[in-house]
């Protein structure tokens, strides 16, 4: 396929291809990205053996690559509650019964956590408390990031019952 092959079919379905993608995702700029993504790929995949349908090609590319994008955000994704509520649980200016109360959440945060088990608790240490990334965090550890976000991800879940009074269950459980 040529340049100008190339370019004319991006005039042609770049816009529609964008409306689609954008309809299925609220982001305009996400979907700009994948309609180039795909024509990147169409125009690599065109060096090699012709393509009969170019359209459809480009429409199931740019699906694939939205559906790609949703799976690894949702790996990424080890946040089930705001960084905040972790760390705010006391206010400056609370008066002596707030003290008292953000005093036992404390403790029960930090009984959560001791009950988690030692890596898990390590990983959860490094990145929610000293502030690590993920990535930090794996090479600290010599372990993979995907490994980072799955002890993240049963760290918070764990903790976040107990904060919220869930049964006394272990995390090893």
């Amino acid at each position: 396929m040529s340049d100008m092959d190339l370019k004319g079919l991006f005039l042609k379905h770049a816009v529609a291809l964008r409306g689609y993608l954008a309809r299925r995702i609220r982001d305009p700029q996400l979907a700009a990205d994948l309609v180039q993504e795909s024509f990147l790929r169409l125009a690599e995949q065109t060096r090699g053996q012709p393509i009969d349908n170019s359209q459809g090609y480009l429409y199931r590319t740019a699906n694939n690559l939205l559906i790609d994008h949703v799976r690894q955000e949702a790996r990424r994704k080890t946040e089930t509650v705001p960084h905040e509520r972790l760390t705010e649980i006391e206010d400056e200016g609370a008066g002596l019964e707030a003290q008292a109360m953000a005093q036992q959440q404390r403790m029960a945060l930090q009984q959560a956590v001791a009950e988690l088990p030692e890596r898990t608790r390590e990983i959860f240490r490094l990145n929610r408390l000293e502030g690590m990334t993920h990535a930090e965090v794996a090479r600290h550890l010599n372990i993979s990031d995907s490994s980072v976000q799955k002890h993240l991800s049963k760290a918070l879940a764990y903790v976040m019952q107990r904060l919220q009074g869930g049964p006394g269950n272990t995390a090893d459980e």
